[in-house]
């Protein structure tokens, strides 16, 4: 897909990257609330990190649905997404990572991977990612920062997609990043977004 560029009103040069994003967990912490349906700020959680998917220049944005799936599918109705299936998502976060990895097509060369629950990332956050790593020819992992800490959403060169296979628990890809600590770009945002999430209900401001 093509977007309009939000700072100029011009159609940016589409990238090789694939959005992905993450909506199939349990959100227990908030149970019975499934915090990805919930209204935050007048929509829908997760259609929050859909639309900064989509107004960025990510070539095909992906929602991995779990738990749920049908309610998190209605409120996606509408939105230009391909929906990936993730029938393991009870065993963890990793299950959600692989289930995304896996739906991304051949002709992508990396994969930003957005967390479903953190409603202040923007587009303008995925295109710093998507920028620095074309600028590396795509071979760095892209990791945000803001006052010196790292955040999400993160940016992976297809080049380690199959070492996701390995991955398990709730704990997603940190053991990758951990492993490649030499290969990750850190990138300056200006937003402190990367590090928020909705983790209660207080949270969502209702």
């Amino acid at each position: 897909m093509q977007v309009t560029d939000r700072k100029n009103g011009t159609d940016p040069a589409p990238s090789r990257v694939t959005a992905v994003v993450l909506a199939a967990g349990r959100s227990t912490r908030m149970a019975p609330v499934n915090k990805l349906t919930a209204d935050y700020q007048g929509a829908a959680l997760v259609r929050h990190a859909a639309e900064a998917a989509l107004a960025s220049r990510a070539a095909e944005v992906i929602v991995v649905v779990g738990h749920e799936a049908e309610a998190v599918r209605e409120v996606l109705s509408g939105m230009g997404v391909r929906i990936a299936a993730n029938p393991d998502y009870a065993t963890g976060l990793a299950s959600s990572v692989k289930a995304g990895i896996a739906a991304v097509g051949p002709d992508a060369a990396g994969a930003v991977i957005l967390l479903g629950d953190m409603p202040g990332v923007t587009g303008d956050v995925v295109d710093a990612l998507i920028g620095a790593f074309e600028k590396t020819g795509g071979g760095k992992i892209c990791q945000p920062r803001y006052d010196g800490r790292p955040g999400n959403p993160v940016l992976w060169p297809r080049a380690l997609f199959p070492e996701f296979d390995a991955l398990s628990g709730d704990i997603g890809a940190k053991p990758l990043l951990a492993r490649h600590k030499s290969d990750v770009l850190g990138v300056d945002v200006a937003t402190d977004a990367i590090h928020m999430d909705i983790d209660a209900p207080a949270d969502l401001g209702t």
